[in-house]
């Protein structure tokens, strides 16, 4: 496939050429097809070994804690042979690997503009404070966001931007105008600096998986804000595997929240 970027519609502006909105159309069209191309190709890979089931699962870093060791129960339950490869990275490049035909399911964020893909609900995640644990507000047994306001406050880069919208969001909603002065990448970086800098941050329940000795969370008081944790595929997947996973959804779902009630007594 060949595609001639060099005549996109563009016009010199302050930061040089730009993309019009028929040329930044266009780009997402031309990526698009690219994607679709690649997997095509990694479709006719697996088509070449028809005697190796194979299914490759995909998991926004930190949810594998909670999720995987019931959905490879799952998975062997219906084909104990398979072949199963895990593969953990931020959710937009989750979005990119199913696309691609590199994943055929994915633990992830609901990614904006990706018609590509479908979605399934897993839970709403609530959102806790995350602080140190000698924090002034450590001894409280629910934080009130008002009590953060003047504090470091430790938020997420674009690397996860689902998760971003909803803290602003959230804050915004709050009548809160509190800004940033940290942007962190993962949840490892995220306790580091909370705890170096005596910060708080919101984050998603699943971060209490990350936390040392020095760095605790407690609940959000009022109207807790959530993240929706999805099953992403590609439309495109007609997978057998992939369909009968999808089918035993429900029950991976009770078989986890069953576990982390027994884990909260």
């Amino acid at each position: 496939m060949s595609l001639q970027f060099g005549e996109l519609p563009a016009f010199r502006g302050v930061r040089g050429i730009e993309l019009t909105a028929a040329g930044r159309a266009f780009l997402d069209h031309a990526r698009l097809a690219l994607a679709q191309v690649e997997a095509a190709r990694e479709a006719a890979r697996r088509t070449a070994e028809p005697a190796k089931l194979s299914f490759a699962l995909g998991f926004l870093t930190g949810q594998e804690m909670d999720w995987l060791p019931e959905a490879m129960r799952i998975l062997r339950d219906e084909l104990p042979n398979m072949e199963v490869t895990v593969s953990s990275q931020y959710s937009p490049q989750l979005a990119d690997a199913l696309t691609r035909g590199k994943l055929d399911a994915a633990f992830m964020r609901p990614e904006a503009q990706r018609p590509d893909l479908a979605y399934r609900l897993v839970t709403k995640e609530p959102l806790v404070a995350v602080l140190p644990s000698d924090h002034r507000l450590a001894s409280y047994d629910a934080i009130d966001p008002h009590d953060t306001v003047g504090e470091t406050f430790v938020s997420v880069s674009n690397t996860a931007p689902a998760l971003r919208v909803v803290i602003n969001n959230y804050l915004e909603q709050s009548n809160l105008s509190i800004r940033p002065d940290h942007e962190v990448d993962n949840l490892a970086i995220a306790m580091s600096l909370i705890a170096s800098t005596r910060g708080v941050a919101l984050l998603p329940a699943y971060a209490q998986n990350f936390m040392p000795w020095s760095v605790i969370s407690r609940p959000i008081k009022g109207n807790t804000p959530t993240i929706d944790l999805v099953i992403g595929y590609s439309k495109a997947n007609t997978s057998t595997t992939l369909k009968l996973f999808l089918s035993r959804l429900d029950e991976l779902i009770a078989r986890v929240s069953k576990k982390a009630r027994r884990s909260r007594r």
